[in-house]
């Protein structure tokens, strides 16, 4: 049956994310993610929240970016809880798509007009060379990088270059978990900043590289808009894919307030060229449903902190004042032309 949708009187739908990254300590103590009780716990959190606020959300976002909290959170500890083990990077991104699942389930079952998807932040995998050894080295960085919670996600199971490296360090699959994973969503979102370019070390393992003379943001990123037609032409030719959503997609500036304004040319250029590449994957056939900019604000970019401004309004950190910048006007403008035009 069709869905109702529930907008504010400013037009604005909620479209809420349940979890970014925002573990409640008493469960990473007693072990986080790379323990089944965390997507237990989900789930039931899932059921408070949909009761709560199910009478006006219609799209659900279960869990963002997968990869970054059981990679960044375990593995490499960039980010908290700053552990460092590859093993509990597996068993964190295997219960973090757990939980998603388990969600769908709660969401299907207390809101069943709803819509729900989830976040996977995908990365384009380049090789350096045509070399052999760098175009292997590239698909084994798009293995663990994406396809390792794509699959599960939208195929029921988790691709066998990655077992072959990983599969042992998987918990025990417990019942029907693969069909928990792979429960049918409504929509997929992608967050979109970058792509990789790989080569091969010595040993065969591949390595991130720079590409010389690239414009790249206040992250460090590579500008490189192509790439997200690329990734959203892929994700339709190689998956059956639901309706696509780029739920992410922005860069981050050293943005200066001059005279009460912010000039950020290179964040509206950014933001321009990124939609003009969704538009030529729509061209070429591919369901994309809808694009955020990340983000609104200036924000607390985790490890990071607040040194990396990505907002279109310009958040002054001590006294908190918020001044829209030239990127938020365009957007603004962009918008209300698309809607002139009935798009």
């Amino acid at each position: 049956m069709p869905r109702a949708r529930c907008r504010s009187a400013a037009g604005v739908e909620p479209f809420p994310t349940l979890y970014h990254w925002d573990l409640p300590q008493a469960l990473e103590d007693r072990g986080g993610w790379p323990v089944r009780e965390t997507a237990e716990a989900f789930a039931e959190y899932t059921e408070v929240v949909v009761a709560r606020l199910g009478d006006r959300v219609t799209r659900w976002i279960t869990q963002n970016e997968p990869w970054v909290i059981a990679w960044l959170g375990y593995a490499t500890g960039q980010d908290a809880p700053g552990r460092t083990s590859v093993a509990d990077a597996i068993a964190a991104g295997h219960h973090v798509l757990l939980s998603h699942g388990l969600a769908v389930e709660v969401i299907r079952r207390d809101a069943p007009t709803a819509e729900v998807g989830i976040t996977i932040d995908l990365v384009p995998m380049h090789p350096q060379s045509a070399s052999p050894a760098d175009a292997e080295a590239a698909r084994a960085e798009d293995v663990m990088r994406n396809r390792w919670f794509l699959d599960p996600v939208l195929l029921g199971a988790y691709p066998e270059d990655g077992m072959r490296r990983f599969g042992g360090m998987l918990p025990p699959l417990v019942g029907d978990d693969m069909r928990t994973i792979s429960a049918p969503i409504d929509f997929l979102g992608v967050n979109y900043y970058r792509r990789h370019v790989v080569a091969a070390a010595a040993d065969g393992s591949p390595v991130v590289v720079d590409t010389p003379g690239s414009e790249v943001t206040g992250m460090g990123w590579e500008v490189y808009p192509q790439g997200l037609r690329e990734l959203l032409v892929q994700l339709h030719e190689e998956y059956t894919v639901p309706p696509l959503y780029v739920t992410e997609n922005g860069a981050a500036f050293d943005d200066v307030r001059t005279n009460g304004r912010v000039s950020d040319a290179r964040r509206t250029a950014y933001i321009e060229s990124h939609i003009g590449a969704i538009a030529d994957a729509i061209d070429e056939g591919v369901p994309v449903a809808g694009y955020f900019v990340w983000s609104l604000l200036d924000n607390f970019e985790w490890s990071r902190g607040y040194s990396q401004r990505f907002g279109i309004v310009y958040v002054d950190f001590e006294t908190l004042e918020r001044v829209p910048k030239d990127s938020y006007l365009w957007y603004r403008d962009f918008i209300a032309a698309q809607r002139t035009a009935g798009r």
